[in-house]
């Protein structure tokens, strides 16, 4: 039986097809549309699933709309229950199947878990708002998830973060990644103590308590500070964060005593925070899509309560290759940098091969060289991918090797003199790891090995800021005319 899972109607929205149990396709709807963090479905994301797989005999939505409309009344949002109201909105693309609904937090939980490699586990949820719920902790074994405690509204990790994004003149629920890069630039502890004071509670009545509602930001805090001190900013509140997850994370292990760890909710992209997880457990799984985008299959997951593995995150647009791996790595020697647009497009927000721009990462110059292509601040870096058996030896990775294929840790570099384009000012990387699984990037990286004696590519995303990543050959052809890169379809 073909079923959808959905979540939209609010910010990244995404579409998973399932037949039964088996995952068949997912993708965020701005691949379609061209719209960054698009909030909606849009009519060819729906055109696609349903001529390749079917229309739906029923569809899964990731949230509880009555429970969210009633959060945002007693918010002071007002009644919001003709937007929240899921069965038009629906209709609107031409969907018509009955229609089930999960928790927030739930498919966030079952995202994770049921994907994931553990039959036990600790599970952590933290995001910035779901119904109610903004912390979840969960067991996850035989039975099932069982939530063992919860943290709602208005007292939110996630929201405080995103209000700090935003305070740093960034844009809350789509570039925090961007705080976490400027923080490597700026003094921790200068703003540290102002800030734990002024947002904070310290004998809270929840986990992590904080003195006001974040949800409409706090650009009126610290007026006296100017964009001077942004990368202050930046750091404290990621160096605050960083010691709010432990927290977290030793509540977790209390009410979980597991070694292993699974961690959803957009809070769980803090690639600079997550490592602190290995200090409680052993193992640590990371769905490749924590976020929103991601509950599209957790929501279908909360409902089957079935493991289903992991077996790839390219389940989106297919590109059938027609130019070689030998082609592309000729070019790379030549030009240093290129386009690949092939295979399925990758179903969260790391490109890992399929839709991606490659770059020798031992010039002094191909740093500022592709963040001026992809119009990004020059302070930003890149992500190495690295073949897997010799990952340890170029990079401090937490976890095991496999543990780092999705971009999801910072691991130190060993020899960050050799790789500037990969290190950031602390001398870290954002590794990806790739294993002899005989995929076409994993080809490509061994013959460029061979030819050159480096097993690393610089990696990162096939788009430009504000934009999302290519997704069929129209968007290769347009980017490549655009912005002067060779792109391999």
């Amino acid at each position: 039986m073909i079923t959808w899972g959905i979540s939209a109607n609010s910010h990244d929205a995404a579409l998973a097809v399932f037949d039964d149990n088996k995952l068949l396709f997912a993708s965020h709807s701005e691949r379609f549309s061209g719209k960054k963090n698009d909030a909606d479905l849009c009519d060819s994301l729906v055109q696609y699933a349903a001529s390749h797989y079917g229309y739906p005999k029923e569809v899964v939505w990731y949230e509880k709309p009555w429970a969210k409309t009633l959060r945002q009344f007693t918010a002071g949002q007002g009644l919001n229950h003709k937007s929240n109201n899921i069965k038009r909105y629906l209709n609107n693309y031409g969907i018509s199947a009955p229609i089930y609904t999960q928790w927030h937090h739930e498919s966030h939980a079952a995202a994770g878990f049921y994907t994931g490699p553990f039959k036990e586990a600790a599970v952590v949820v933290i995001d910035a708002i779901g119904e109610f719920e903004t912390l979840t902790m969960w067991h996850g074994g035989e039975k099932g998830l069982k939530q063992v405690y919860k943290q709602t509204y208005p007292d939110s990790l996630g929201l405080w973060y995103s209000a700090m994004t935003q305070r740093c003149n960034l844009k809350p629920n789509e570039e925090e990644y961007i705080l976490m890069g400027m923080a490597a630039y700026g003094n921790p502890k200068r703003l540290y103590n102002r800030i734990l004071e002024d947002f904070f509670e310290k004998d809270g009545e929840t986990l992590v308590s904080f003195k006001k509602n974040l949800h409409r930001g706090c650009l009126d805090w610290a007026p006296d500070l100017t964009v001077n001190d942004t990368f202050d900013i930046a750091a404290a509140t990621q160096a605050i964060y960083e010691t709010q997850f432990e927290k977290i994370l030793q509540s977790a292990k209390s009410f979980v005593p597991s070694d292993n760890l699974v961690l959803m909710g957009g809070c769980a992209l803090n690639c600079l925070a997550n490592p602190i997880a290995y200090k409680y457990f052993k193992n640590v799984w990371i769905m490749p899509n924590p976020g929103d985008a991601g509950s599209a299959i957790g929501a279908v997951l909360a409902r089957n309560k079935e493991h289903i593995g992991w077996e790839t995150c390219s389940l989106g647009y297919n590109i059938e290759p027609t130019q070689s791996t030998e082609a592309i790595l000729e070019h790379l020697l030549k030009d240093k940098m290129c386009g690949v647009a092939q295979g399925r497009a990758e179903f969260g927000p790391r490109a890992l091969g399929n839709r991606s721009l490659l770059a020798d990462p031992r010039g002094p110059d191909i740093k500022d060289t592709v963040n001026a292509i992809k119009r990004r601040q020059e302070f930003r870096p890149f992500a190495p991918m690295v073949l897997e058996e010799l990952a340890d030896q170029y990079f401090d990775l937490p976890g095991a090797s496999s543990d780092n294929r999705h971009m999801q840790f910072i691991s130190r570099c060993i020899h960050p003199q050799l790789f500037p384009a990969i290190v950031h000012r602390d001398n870290t990387s954002r590794v990806q790891t790739v294993p002899a699984d005989g995929s076409r990037i994993r080809q490509l990286l061994e013959q460029w090995y061979a030819a050159s004696g480096c097993p690393i590519l610089l990696n990162t995303s096939l788009n430009i800021k504000g934009k999302p990543m290519v997704n069929d050959v129209s968007d290769a052809r347009n980017f490549e005319s655009h912005y002067g890169v060779k792109v391999f379809t």
